[in-house]
């Protein structure tokens, strides 16, 4: 069974290497039914940091085609990536496409082979915002509705699935894939070395990342959430590895001068899989606007402060140690006080989030 595997940026990058291991395993255990994997990445993420470090602390192969498509609008990059990554579809005829996630290689990828006639598989589907503000609400609902093998990670994906009428014998509750590679990492992310670089101990520290357009593209919410760390920050030192977007807009801002003033925030570059990891399992708390940030904090029990005021992964409020905030300033700076006071969210490890997602999901497929 020839497979293409679709990545593009980082989120994809923790889906997409469990998904190959799985596919290894299988074949080296002399099965019937073998799959061939050929992996492309679109080149969305075309930051170092945010992209090839990934593969080398995954331990994922080389793409076997890389696109290189790099920035550009919302639709200027989709449409890219639909006509590069159909030229592929065309020439390595392919028996399935996965796509993973929800940026916009995701979308691009299933258009392009649902209209080949294709079959495409969607993992992580079915988590929904209810946000359609949100660039990656629209990507989730339209690859969901072309895509004819879900794979949900939690049960609130399924009947968010079966409201919008996709029958059930295309959705499949598998668990969260990456766990897979979170639990994979950890042993590594223990022996990081990063806390001993940045002269910081265990729990001493909160972890913020911010990159959401909603938050850095709006001078306002970008100027309250910065004005909310400083004070934040005068309580605890804060790590703050700074995403390009972000960091373009600190400076179009004139807000640099601000996080280079007497506080502990510590801007560094984006950091690899591994110190990340590390970074995070270490900290006290995890500030947020990321996705899978929500649900890595849940598996670590560490408590998270998430800087929206929705999520597509509401497990991670009901079941795990996540709280909304938005970008009230009050709300932030009461959220991080209540923790330093020792009020913490205790949470718990959701449904199949245990580390094999993806043989789940290679299971399925070859028994389909």
């Amino acid at each position: 069974m020839k497979t293409i595997l679709v990545c593009g940026a980082r989120p994809n990058m923790m889906k997409i290497a469990p998904l190959l291991r799985a596919i290894k395993e299988h074949n080296s255990q002399k099965q019937t039914c073998s799959i061939t994997p050929l992996l492309v990445h679109t080149g969305q993420h075309y930051d170092y940091n945010m992209s090839k470090v990934f593969f080398q602390d995954l331990e994922i192969p080389d793409p076997d085609i890389y696109l290189g498509i790099g920035g550009g609008t919302q639709g200027e990059q989709t449409g890219k990536i639909i006509i590069e990554f159909e030229k592929i579809a065309i020439k390595e005829k392919p028996d399935l496409v996965v796509v993973v996630g929800d940026v916009n290689s995701t979308l691009a990828a299933a258009l392009a082979s649902v209209k080949l006639h294709i079959p495409v598989a969607h993992v992580e589907a079915g988590l929904r915002s209810f946000d359609r503000q949100m660039p990656e609400e629209i990507n989730r609902i339209l690859t969901d509705a072309i895509s004819d093998y879900l794979f949900t990670p939690s049960r609130d994906g399924d009947e968010n699935l079966r409201k919008e009428g996709i029958i059930n014998k295309k959705i499949f509750f598998v668990g969260n894939v990456m766990v897979d590679s979170l639990l994979y990492a950890r042993t590594k992310a223990e022996q990081s070395k990063i806390l001993q670089s940045l002269d910081l101990e265990k729990k001493e520290y909160a972890l913020l990342t911010l990159h959401r357009p909603s938050n850095v593209d709006d001078e306002k919410n970008l100027k309250d959430i910065i004005e909310a760390l400083i004070e934040i920050s005068s309580y605890i030192s804060i790590i703050f590895p700074v995403h390009p977007r972000t960091k373009r807009n600190i400076e179009k801002f004139s807000f640099k001068k601000f996080l280079l003033g007497d506080n502990r925030i510590i801007m560094v570059e984006p950091l690899g899989y591994v110190d990340f990891l590390a970074t995070q399992m270490k900290a006290k708390f995890v500030l947020t606007d990321s996705g899978g940030i929500q649900e890595e904090t849940t598996v670590f029990g560490i408590p998270c402060i998430t800087l929206r005021s929705n999520t597509e992964r509401p497990i991670t409020i009901t079941q795990g140690t996540n709280t909304l905030v938005g970008t009230n300033k009050q709300k932030m700076q009461e959220a991080a006080l209540k923790i330093m006071s020792g009020i913490i969210k205790k949470g718990s490890l959701p449904e199949f989030w245990d580390g094999k997602a993806a043989e789940r999901i290679i299971n399925i497929l070859i028994s389909i």
